[in-house]
């Protein structure tokens, strides 16, 4: 199988459409299976054209390289396939990251390939040859941006995974005095020994160049708490994306830029809609120097009181009610409840309740969290809504039904300016006319704040596990 160049890039620009194709899908609820299809077409074009050009330009050579190559697709793949079919939608977030971890260090691997062996990728006519002055700037670009998404998604792993001892693995913020001006310099150290490789090709500075991205990937993500993790996880997505965009102009490989480009830009977006919804500073994002300490504790919280009721007095208020608005959070994808929530929210309709789904963008530990988990449940879409479409709706709303949700639900980010969270955007449960919540316990959210609305008036608080008590709740409507 052998393949003319104008063939293999047109094949390429084909993949590449399929791609954006991919994006423009995923952007909706609606149209998100289209893209997946869309996605996986243009890459198995992707792959199956690079496969034709190893033949064409290796020769018998490229026998032995197409052997390599299918045998990681194999390993690769099955690893893949072994991980996706296992892994739990709360632990989503973990394999995103873990995602991101691959990437970067892929680019890293090549780029050393590429120094270690340039005439082998064609960069030069012959071993020995230097490298072009443009594939060194290439090369350390990419190997820079590549080395911080692998060592910063390995710390974004350890943290959204919680249950490693080692401090820079825990959620809460890890930082020390002159942390941002050590940052800087390492930054600033790393783009001078890039220089270096850039004018002498040399090993030396290439190695150094390397192994202080590493280091700064881990200081840049450690300073940032777990309420803030779903822009940590759509910020190493554009991190990942810039490096295979730098590897595949080193590599002359149009798709590999092309999708790399796609990747970088959808995630640096993403991450600016994050920023907006948790009323971060996007600068700062980027330069991974954000992150609240928090003011209060879970022991101060549980000292207040509130008011509580049972399963029976919420499925009282929801079955009396008109308009119902269900605000899911994490503690509902930790209990699995979305099937539950479902049920419930048939059984309330059916008594002639209007239902919706309220999404706010960074619930949950990565963008889209709670949307997924609702998609699983085939929840119809019409039903769910996000943050701007939903919040004027809940002045109206006879119940608000927080399911272990906390700080995108918090009054304070909107009555309390000294707030750690103050200007974020949230959901305005709060103006329901009655608030269930539900919650294991009184223990604050990712940000470790107070939350006002459990101690309003009009708020129920119903203590358990999400699912069992959406099952009790959904029995006792009956």
């Amino acid at each position: 199988m052998t393949l003319s160049m104008n063939l293999v890039t047109l094949l390429y620009l084909l993949a590449a459409v399929f791609f954006i194709q991919a994006l423009k899908g995923l952007s909706h609820p609606t149209t998100s299976r289209r893209g997946n299809v869309f996605g996986m077409t243009g890459m198995v074009i992707a792959v199956f054209t690079t496969v034709a050009l190893i033949i064409k330009v290796g020769g018998d050579a490229g026998a032995l390289g197409l052997g390599y190559v299918l045998l990681g697709l194999v390993v690769g793949g099955g690893i893949g396939a072994f991980m996706a079919n296992r892994v739990e939608m709360t632990k989503m977030p973990e394999l995103v990251a873990f995602m991101h971890s691959m990437i970067g260090l892929a680019a890293v691997c090549i780029a050393v390939a590429e120094v270690a062996e340039p005439h082998a990728f064609g960069i030069v006519q012959a071993a020995g040859d230097p490298l072009p002055p443009g594939n060194r700037i290439e090369l350390f670009i990419g190997t820079v941006v590549g080395a911080i998404t692998f060592s910063g998604s390995v710390i974004a792993f350890g943290k959204l995974a919680g249950r490693y001892k080692f401090r820079l693995f825990q959620g809460a913020p890890v930082r020390f005095a002159g942390q941002h001006w050590l940052n800087l310099i390492i930054f600033l150290a790393a783009i001078a020994f890039g220089l270096w490789f850039w004018a002498t090709a040399a090993w030396t500075p290439f190695l150094i160049m390397m192994a202080l991205a590493f280091v700064l990937g881990v200081l840049m993500i450690i300073p940032i708490g777990g309420a803030d993790m779903p822009v940590v996880v759509s910020m190493l997505n554009s991190y990942s994306g810039w490096a295979a965009a730098g590897i595949g102009f080193s590599l002359e490989n149009n798709m590999l830029i092309i999708a790399g480009s796609l990747v970088g830009s959808s995630g640096a977006i993403l991450s600016y809609i994050m920023c907006k919804a948790m009323n971060r500073s996007f600068i700062s994002v980027i330069l991974g120097g954000f992150g609240a300490e928090s003011s209060t504790t879970a022991a101060a919280v549980q000292q207040r009181p509130v008011k509580s009721g049972s399963p029976d007095d919420a499925a009282f208020l929801l079955s009396n009610a008109e308009t119902v608005i269900i605000v899911p959070g994490y503690g509902l994808a930790v209990a699995r409840a979305q099937h539950a929530v479902k049920e419930l929210a048939q059984k309330l309709t059916e008594h002639g309740v209007n239902v919706k789904y309220a999404i706010h963008p960074v619930a949950g530990r990565m963008p889209g969290h709670m949307n997924v988990l609702l998609a699983e449940a085939e929840v119809p879409y019409d039903q769910v809504f996000e943050m701007d479409d939903i919040n004027p709706e809940f002045g109206q709303a006879d119940v608000a039904v927080i399911l272990g949700a906390n700080d995108v639900v918090n009054p304070s980010a909107k009555t309390d300016p000294k707030s750690p969270i103050a200007g974020m955007p949230i959901l305005e449960a709060y103006k329901a006319k009655t608030v269930i919540v539900n919650k294991r316990s009184m223990a604050a959210g990712y940000a470790g704040l107070d939350n006002e609305l459990f101690y309003m008036d009009k708020t129920m608080m119903v203590f358990g596990d999400a699912k069992k008590v959406v099952e009790d709740i959904t029995k006792a409507i009956e």
